[in-house]
């Protein structure tokens, strides 16, 4: 590829690029002298399930892989023990070393699905903050200014409000600016949340004297239901490592004005070809419902194989355009000790059935008339239901289990 074209490349879906001519001349440089770029990301493993949001950032690193880049994977278990205060209305809560460990184990296994794990350096951020002496990390400290770091809206806006900021947060973006340094990067890479401990990096870097990285900032991909970031917390994603069929149906609730975004972030399909599909939307030549079989068709590709999604939307159009339900489900498993005089609270069995991820989730189903039991709809947030072997509980439009009652 030309340098052009690559820049055209790693522009695309991209919010900002931090400088754009120093992004130019870093693959011209790189080009010249052979030497790739070093391009950085962090991971705080706060929370190890994988959703297309979190994928749109790990793509982006796949495309400098591709183009023949260093990518660093950074575990931030130094920095996951003080908690990323980016967006953040109160404190977060630290995690503990075990919890640290093992989420970092889960984002390994489910990264490999977007990564090329031969290509991809993975580095733990301990192995140079957790051995800074007080006095260097205040040496550190001396080349950053208070205001500087309290530019941060989520900071500003805390102070204004009244609300504690403790002083580790305010040590939490030297921390990964300072990861910069050592690593040297060339590149670092984030959502727009980022931006703030991504330049600060920057600054850091001038102060020791090193070429100062580029930061390429990537958009926050809104969940399925076309308001909020994809959040596993508001159950509005779409994990990467969720069965076909469930990914499939999942894509196909989205509101039809996020479809071009999903496309761009979300999928290989070129820009030509989604302009296009843009453009038939827009005529009315295109139907909504094909052009988002298209883009199901397209992600679940990506994860899964191409005829696993050819099964996942012939099941799709068996089960939600000719009302069936589907030919396996899973089994909702009650044991006696589940039930309450013989029944069970609806929330309570969502939550068990892994229908919902929080009982708000459920009651909030519930409310919506999402959930039927046997086809009669559960309207009630408070009702106590009797379960019989075998009924069929369903959750919107895609999720379904059968009461499987153990004596």
């Amino acid at each position: 590829m030309t340098l052009e074209e690559q820049f055209a490349l790693l522009k695309r879906g991209t919010i900002e690029i931090v400088p754009e001519e120093g992004l130019k001349a870093k693959l011209k440089k790189s080009s010249e002298t052979g030497k790739p770029l070093k391009v950085k990301l962090g991971l705080d493993p706060t929370a190890p399930d994988i959703h297309l949001g979190n994928a749109v950032v790990l793509r982006k690193m796949r495309q400098f892989q591709d183009l023949g880049h260093e990518v660093i994977i950074i575990i931030g278990d130094f920095t996951a023990a003080i908690g990323d205060p980016s967006g953040r209305s109160v404190t977060r809560p630290q995690l503990s070393e075990e919890e640290i460990q093992r989420n970092a184990k889960t984002y390994y296994d489910q990264y490999c699905l977007i990564l090329d794990p031969a290509k991809t350096k993975v580095v733990f951020n301990s192995e140079w903050l957790g051995k800074l002496s007080f006095e260097d990390a205040i040496k550190i400290a001396s080349k950053l200014t208070v205001a500087r770091v309290l530019e941060r809206d989520d900071f500003a806006s805390r102070l204004s409000e009244g609300k504690p900021i403790g002083l580790h947060e305010i040590l939490y973006p030297m921390c990964q600016a300072y990861d910069s340094v050592v690593l040297e990067s060339d590149v670092e890479v984030g959502g727009l949340d980022q931006k703030f401990n991504i330049l600060l990096g920057r600054d850091l870097q001038s102060q020791f004297g090193q070429e100062e990285q580029v930061g390429l900032f990537m958009p926050i991909l809104v969940g399925l239901d076309g308001v909020q970031k994809m959040s596993k917390s508001l159950g509005n994603y779409v994990g990467v490592t969720e069965s076909p069929k469930d990914m499939f149906g999942k894509l196909m609730s989205i509101p039809d004005e996020l479809m071009h975004d999903y496309f761009e972030l979300c999928t290989d399909v070129p820009l030509e070809e989604i302009k296009a599909i843009d453009e038939g939307l827009a005529s009315g030549k295109l139907h909504p419902m094909e052009v988002k079989k298209r883009l199901a068709r397209e992600i679940v590709t990506i994860y899964h194989s191409a005829e696993a999604a050819a099964e996942a939307q012939a099941e799709f159009e068996r089960v939600f355009s000719q009302r069936e339900t589907p030919e396996e489900m899973p089994d909702i498993v009650l044991s006696p000790e589940d039930l309450v005089d013989g029944t069970i609270w609806i929330v309570r069995l969502l939550v068990k059935a892994g229908m919902a991820p929080s009982n708000s989730e459920a009651r909030r189903l519930v409310q919506q008339g999402a959930v039927t039991i046997d086809g009669k709809k559960i309207t009630e947030p408070s009702a106590n239901i009797s379960p019989v072997d075998g009924q069929v509980v369903r959750a919107g439009k895609l999720r379904f289990g059968r009461i499987k009652l153990l004596r």
